[in-house]
Formats: structure tokens, C-alpha cells, sequence
């Protein structure tokens, strides 16, 4: 599966940005089934989960990001999303999509630069 992920940049620290992923077309039917989730690489750090978001759309968040990331999917668009506001300078990071099929197989996306500025 060939995610696209897009929306990152450059945000003062109190700001916010909408993270899209989108899947393919070829995977339409298919797509409700999965579960997607968004990860973060800091710099110098490893990959870490900011959220996911179950075929049944049930939520689980990093306690990092609680109370200020929301993740939602738009399954007849087949994309998911991740709200961020209250933006802080760590939460500057690559931000990656995932997906994983039922059968356990993942995807990544090329990932999308966040910057967040003091």
C-alpha cells in the first residue's frame, strides 16, 4: 500500500496543522478494514506512536498529545487525518502514516516535516 502523506511545515509554538494520509484507489474496498496511525520521528530519536485510529474508529493517543492531537479517517475518501493544535517546539518531528491490514501487513508513508517554532 502507497500512502501519501502531506500538510506538514512551519508553525509558531500555539499553532496548529492538519495532517492528511491518503491510500490508494486500488485499495477502496479494503481500506474501512484497516487500522491507521500516525508516528513521529524526533530528531536524533527514535519513531514513537502519536496515534491510531481502529477500522471500528476507536481512538488511543500518546499521552503526549492527548487533549491536543485528534485523529479521524474519512473511509469513503480513504484518507485519515490528525488534527494538531496547541502546537509545542517538541512536538517537532517527521510525521509518518501507517497502516496495518488485518492479515498483520503494514505500510509507511514517505513522512511529512513538522517544525514548530518558540
Amino acid at each position: 500500500v502507497q500512502l501519501q502523506a502531506s500538510g506538514g511545515g512551519l508553525v509558531q509554538a500555539g499553532g496548529s496543522l492538519r495532517l492528511s494520509c491518503a491510500a490508494p484507489t486500488k485499495i477502496f474496498s479494503v481500506f474501512r478494514t484497516y487500522s491507521m496511525a500516525w508516528y513521529r520521528q524526533p530528531p536524533g530519536k527514535q519513531r514513537e506512536l502519536v496515534a491510531l485510529i481502529s477500522s471500528s474508529s476507536a481512538k488511543t493517543y500518546a499521552d503526549y498529545v492527548k487533549g491536543r492531537f485528534t485523529i479521524s479517517r474519512d473511509n469513503s475518501r480513504k484518507k485519515v487525518y490528525l488534527q494538531m493544535n496547541s502546537l509545542k517546539p517538541e512536538d517537532t518531528a517527521v510525521y509518518y502514516c501507517n497502516s496495518q491490514e488485518t492479515t498483520g501487513a503494514e505500510s509507511w508513508g514517505q513522512g511529512t516535516q513538522v517544525t514548530v517554532s518558540s
